[in-house]
């Protein structure tokens, strides 16, 4: 045999050797190590996950030691967003000169300012805080706000209180003091403390069924040559009209935190366009379309995947994703309704599926504890598996 000939079949051997050798690491890399997708940190996520902290049905606020453990905890998990109550029918969840001065307001008796401590911390840890202003313009029966100014409350053609429950009634959102104040609030609060944004929710509106109190009656008249409102609370003109007067009221509250503060954050939490219009006369698509919404988280509280799922293909949906970040509200249960977890992980993935830019959680309190189906140790590594990477916020 040659030299050349040898030469030929040991290159020939070597490269039957290197080709074998590559072929057994990557069998070993398939055979023991984790999938491409988990083994490799994604080097940019991008995503909102965020969780409301409420006072209903949950003592987080009110606990020593629940803010440090709750931002922690959320940190820990890479949850990214806290969307902590700072307004409740009549109640400030924070010092506020407001409520000093208008004897009207109560103040919430908590461990020093909340607010201030959940600003702090969250920043410390990477979360952004955009303070909620929960309920809008609902107070109680037995509230100040109620009693000092019953010309503030509106009413309908035969009650006065909220048509689904007797105790609550509604702050009229076309007054002018009452506007006043819901303003002087989120004036406090975005100049006061160093937030990300403020959001306001499904409550900031009316029922349908109500603005036919003497104020509103009487403004109606002045734009309709004397004729007052028709008796049918569903008629499309008098839905439109109060309707509009509400988007006046959210575009003068856009232009004075923006003025304010330039980057701020208007968020909004409202049901789906057809339900927030028809029972709230909450317009939140014309907002949105006028660029007064800077993000959108829906809420969608649905059990069924299905009718989950529906929701976010409506018109209104697809046309905000066009303009800004929209991620969906999921329920993770009630004190009364506890939801499972693989309901809440089915409802993540549908929204991942389609794209939408994150998810929030009501609340914070059925998160994991044992008011859950499953326990906490078990929830927590269904968040973990759920968010194993950190995620930056959508621009």
């Amino acid at each position: 045999m040659t030299n050349n000939k040898r030469q030929r079949r040991f290159r020939v051997f070597l490269g039957l050797g290197l080709i074998f050798s590559i072929f057994l690491l990557v069998a070993k890399s398939i055979v023991f190590s984790p999938s491409l997708a988990r083994s490799q940190t994604p080097t940019k996520i991008t995503e909102i996950r965020g969780v409301w902290l409420t006072n209903v049905a949950s003592g987080v606020l009110f606990s020593p030691w629940g803010i440090n453990r709750a931002i922690a905890q959320l940190s820990k998990l890479n949850f990214n967003t806290v969307y902590p109550v700072v307004w409740n029918r009549g109640h400030t969840f924070y010092p506020s000169a407001v409520a000093t001065q208008e004897p009207l307001l109560a103040i919430m008796r908590l461990n020093g300012d909340v607010l201030e401590e959940i600003v702090q911390q969250g920043h410390r840890q990477g979360l952004r805080v955009i303070p909620w202003f929960e309920y809008g313009f609902m107070t109680t029966i037995h509230s100040e706000l109620a009693r000092r100014h019953p010309s503030w409350i509106t009413q309908g053609l035969t009650q006065k209180s909220d048509p689904e429950n007797p105790q609550l009634l509604w702050l009229n959102p076309l007054h002018p003091e009452v506007q006043k104040l819901i303003l002087d609030l989120i004036k406090e609060v975005v100049n006061q403390y160093n937030v990300d944004g403020i959001q306001l929710d499904d409550h900031f509106g009316m029922p349908v069924e109500l603005g036919y109190d003497p104020y509103t009656l009487e403004r109606y008249q002045q734009e309709h040559y004397g004729n007052p409102p028709p008796n049918s609370p569903l008629n499309s003109e008098w839905m439109r009209w109060r309707a509009n007067k509400i988007s006046e009221f959210m575009g003068e509250i856009v232009q004075t935190v923006k003025s304010i503060k330039p980057d701020c954050i208007i968020s909004l939490s409202p049901n789906p366009q057809a339900f927030a219009y028809q029972h709230y006369l909450q317009d939140w698509q014309t907002w949105v379309q006028r660029g007064w919404v800077d993000e959108l988280v829906l809420q969608v509280y649905r059990d069924e995947l299905s009718s989950f799922t529906a929701e976010l293909n409506q018109p209104a949906v697809r046309m905000a994703r066009r303009t800004i970040p929209v991620s969906i509200g999921i329920l993770t249960g009630t004190l009364g309704d506890p939801i499972p977890f693989e309901q809440i992980q089915a409802q993540v993935e549908a929204v991942r599926d389609r794209a939408f830019d994150g998810v929030s959680f009501f609340y914070w309190e059925t998160l994991w504890s044992y008011l859950t189906p499953e326990s906490p140790q078990q929830r927590r590594r269904g968040f973990r598996e759920l968010f194993p990477y950190p995620a930056i916020i959508p621009n």
